[in-house]
């Protein structure tokens, strides 16, 4: 052998990160391909990639994942519920005490509006007195409360308050012939029931009708000899 043959070879291997031409990080011999999952061929992931719609990343769901998924939807509709429960409880209060404070402040204005009332069956309903009797009017109808009572009207105990009776052959039921106070709701609340006096017919209800036969003559007493 030559000399230059048995000299022992020298062999230089570039550890370097970064490949010095490309500029670009080398990837270790033996070491997965970045982005890999450790324990998965990376030919059976990048099938899977593959068959991800739209590049959309494959997702594995289990049981367990589906039961809590499940569970937490249940959970989210039950709080929407009761959210929803509680809303209409608090704009119900909040109405409730809306329409107590507006039923209290017009029951204030009533002894004004009979004031009002009388001035303008004596014809005294004039000058500035009109101009504050107006406005006085103009809030009680602002409230949604509206006033009730006419004579004429058939009595109804739910809103007329008997004061007074007597009876007429002009009518044929109970009638309040004279509203001496009249009386005042508010949607379908009462607040203020009418003080009527009442007249009702001198004749009683019609009799019932007489029995009749079967053949639908009327019955008659045995015959006299």
């Amino acid at each position: 052998m030559s000399e230059r043959e048995e000299e022992p070879r020298v062999v230089i291997r570039d550890k370097r990160r970064i490949d010095p031409i490309s500029g670009t990080v080398r990837v270790p011999a033996g070491d997965p391909p970045a982005g890999a999952r450790p324990g998965v061929d990376p030919s059976e992931e990048q099938m899977s990639e593959q068959q991800a719609p739209d590049g959309a990343q494959p997702t594995v769901v289990d049981d367990d994942s589906a039961r809590q998924l499940a569970e937490r939807t249940e959970d989210l509709q039950r709080v929407t519920a009761e959210y929803a429960n509680y809303r209409r409880r608090v704009d119900r209060d909040r109405q409730l005490v809306v329409d107590q404070a507006a039923e209290r402040f017009a029951a204030q204005l009533f002894p004004i509006v009979d004031d009002i009332e009388r001035a303008r069956d004596h014809g005294d309903l004039t000058g500035a007195f009109k101009v504050v009797a107006d406005r006085v009017l103009g809030l009680i109808d602002g409230l949604g409360v509206e006033a009730f009572g006419v004579a004429g009207d058939p009595f109804d105990p739910a809103l007329h308050e008997a004061v007074m009776h007597d009876t007429s052959a002009d009518v044929d039921v109970p009638t309040a012939t004279t509203v001496l106070r009249q009386g005042f709701r508010r949607g379908d609340r009462v607040l203020r029931t009418a003080m009527v006096a009442v007249t009702e017919p001198e004749t009683p209800a019609a009799a019932a009708a007489a029995p009749t036969q079967p053949g639908g003559e009327p019955a008659t007493g045995p015959a006299s000899d």
